[in-house]
């Protein structure tokens, strides 16, 4: 497995690229914006592009779903159905933030609890994770012990809750739930900022010390 992050539109969010090496296939994740540059991207790395996966429908997470998805003619795949209220409100987000136009789009899967999904020869087990968003889904590579997360948690923080439809309580259960249980080597990478990983956050995220 190669990953290869693009930090995407004025959040710096962190679009990336997962490759099966073995496959040449890829994923990519959260394409919150800036097409062009991840199309290109896809182009220099000299992958085949298998898909998109979502972990939540904000802005700067999906800004660019649709438009990368009918370039490329890309199934989506994610998030959870409870986020298809913030899918919908994608223009009207665009206009909030001051982000180019974003369309709404209809997953071609939408993720639950449990799920798989695949990417080449790598498989990725879904976990939902409400509390962000109400449909947000996490992705965990066991063999590569390896995270997506998306806005779940940070590298000592965690998302945030004051969105409509977040809740503090119900994102500190879901990341007990979906992200404590793992073991302290399991990397992750946020929807912004540094790689962590579980032991470090078990040991020193405030959030997780003081719930």
């Amino acid at each position: 497995m190669k990953i290869d992050v693009i930090p995407v539109t004025a959040f710096q969010q962190n679009c990336s690229i997962i490759v099966c090496t073995h496959t040449n296939k890829a994923a990519i994740v959260d394409p919150g914006g800036e097409v062009d540059r991840i199309k290109a991207r896809l182009i220099e790395l000299n992958v085949e592009p298998e898909k998109i996966l979502i972990t939540h429908a904000h802005i700067d997470h999906a800004g660019g779903t649709k438009d990368l998805a009918d370039a490329l003619d890309l199934p989506i795949e994610g998030p959870e159905k409870e986020d298809q209220f913030w899918i919908d409100k994608l223009d009207d987000q665009s206009r909030m933030f001051q982000f180019p136009e974003a369309k709404p789009f209809v997953p071609t899967r939408w993720l639950k609890h449990d799920d798989t999904v695949t990417v080449g020869n790598l498989s990725f087990e879904v976990k939902h994770c409400p509390g962000h968003t109400p449909g947000h889904v996490i992705f965990i590579n066991h063999q590569f012990k390896f995270i997506w997360v998306g806005d779940v948690l940070f590298k000592g923080s965690m998302g945030r809750t004051d969105f409509p439809r977040g809740d503090h309580q119900t994102l500190i259960d879901s990341i007990h739930a979906s992200l404590l249980t793992l073991p302290d080597d399991y990397q992750f990478l946020s929807g912004h900022g540094p790689v962590s990983n579980i032991g470090h956050e078990r040991t020193t995220n405030p959030y997780i010390i003081n719930n």
